[in-house]
């Protein structure tokens, strides 16, 4: 791509555009974009509800299993909105669930019995036709299980239907034969199997899982979703916040402080070049803020600190590159030629140094829980904007004022007059 002298002022103006956005958010007819004020923040910070859910007109104590499935429902409602702010317990004597989340974003009456209604009732498990018709429902689902098909060697989840989800399910794979049959659980799909063959007896087999944890998590919500009874909820508290009210002020003022300071030592040390990285980090700083206030993703004591985190790996990446160019017109290159060579010769530290943060931010968001999920997602999307923002947008801006007679100036990029040739 022809880098234009004028386009540092198109990227200046679009990260300014993007800044004002995720501090205000946009509420313009059906353009409705939510900003910091309505980030959902977690328990630590803001506080929340605890509920107690138990098996309604149940007349014994639910099984081991029975509760997990439970569980599961719970999980995957929360999941589904974004809620990673949570703890869920399993009160195996007494029957009951108990589940302590956050208050929703720009929540004022603080009422834990409309807070609760997000979560609703009992999961229903459907199985749709490709046109969205059901075909057979979760209570026609004897049971799931994970086996390991002999042929393949490869997991595969079997599903037993009872009499009436036998006859439901053998006359819809008649039809449906190189068509995909949809597992939804409420209104979220949760696997897309094409069907092979028309299956009379009542039992199928689901195959191509990627793995035995993959095929499990699958037949554990079909069993959630074919649970003998209702939740309900038996009583609930309001949860102050772990950290106080005025925690989420102090740490605010300590990023703003923070962030100031850190822009000014890089302008101060790499002048132009430091201009250049403070416009990439507040770049980088409010598509983190969109990324969680958009989807509503919950933001946590840890999660701030993934953001601090990330910024400080943006730091890093932008003082590697603003060295490498120092060192290049050190050794007499052309300034764009030094410009060049500084990015190429900084990526693949900037790249190493990044590609493990997200990895790890993986690895932690599929095997962690709570607080621990918002650290993650806040750790990797800070990460991947590195490559956006520290390499891609920093790039063109600084190329793009290399262009202009009147920053082409060698002391302008943090070489020394006595040095600058």
């Amino acid at each position: 791509m022809k880098i234009n002298k004028f386009f540092y002022i198109i990227v200046m103006l679009l990260i300014i555009g993007i800044a004002l956005t995720s501090i205000l958010g946009i509420n313009a007819g059906p353009i409705q974009i939510k900003g910091v004020k309505d980030i959902r923040f977690g328990i630590d910070i803001r506080g929340g509800v605890e509920a107690v859910y138990e098996p309604k007109d149940l007349d014994r104590l639910p099984t081991d299993t029975e509760l997990e499935s439970a569980r599961i429902i719970m999980e995957s409602r929360l999941d589904a909105q974004n809620i990673l702010d949570r703890e869920i317990t399993v009160d195996k004597n007494n029957g009951q669930i108990i589940i302590r989340f956050p208050w929703k974003s720009g929540e004022t009456d603080f009422n834990p019995q409309a807070a609760i209604s997000e979560l609703g009732e009992t999961a229903r498990l459907t199985f749709r036709a490709p046109e969205g018709n059901i075909i057979v429902e979760g209570k026609d689902v004897v049971k799931s299980m994970v086996q390991i098909d002999p042929k393949t060697n490869q997991p595969v989840v079997t599903l037993e239907f009872n009499e009436e989800g036998t006859k439901l399910f053998a006359e819809a794979t008649e039809k449906l034969i190189g068509q995909e049959i949809s597992i939804y659980m409420d209104e979220t799909m949760i696997s897309s199997p094409i069907v092979n063959d028309v299956i009379p007896d009542g039992k199928s087999v689901i195959s191509n899982m990627i793995s035995v944890q993959a095929a499990k998590e699958l037949s554990d919500k079909i069993n959630s979703g074919a649970l003998p009874f209702s939740l309900v909820t038996k009583n609930h508290s309001t949860i102050t916040p772990t950290l106080g009210s005025g925690a989420l002020d102090v740490m605010v003022k300590a990023g703003i402080i923070a962030f100031v300071f850190v822009c000014l030592f890089m302008i101060f040390y790499y002048r132009l070049l430091g201009i250049v990285a403070s416009f990439a980090l507040l770049l980088q700083v409010s598509v983190q803020l969109l990324a969680l206030s958009v989807p509503q993703i919950t933001l946590t004591l840890p999660g701030i600190a993934g953001i601090i985190l990330s910024i400080g790996m943006g730091v890093d990446a932008n003082v590697i590159i603003s060295e490498r160019i120092k060192e290049e017109l050190n050794e007499g290159k052309s300034l764009g030629g030094a410009i060049d060579s500084g990015y190429h010769k900084a990526f693949s530290s900037v790249f190493d140094g990044n590609i493990t943060c997200i990895a790890t931010s993986i690895i932690l968001m599929i095997f962690g829980t709570g607080s621990m999920l918002s650290f993650a997602y806040t750790l990797m999307i800070g990460c991947i904007l590195n490559f956006v923002s520290g390499v891609t947008a920093s790039k063109i801006m600084t190329k793009s004022l290399s262009r202009n007679d009147m920053f082409r100036s060698k002391s302008l990029y943090g070489v020394k007059l006595k040095e600058a040739k």
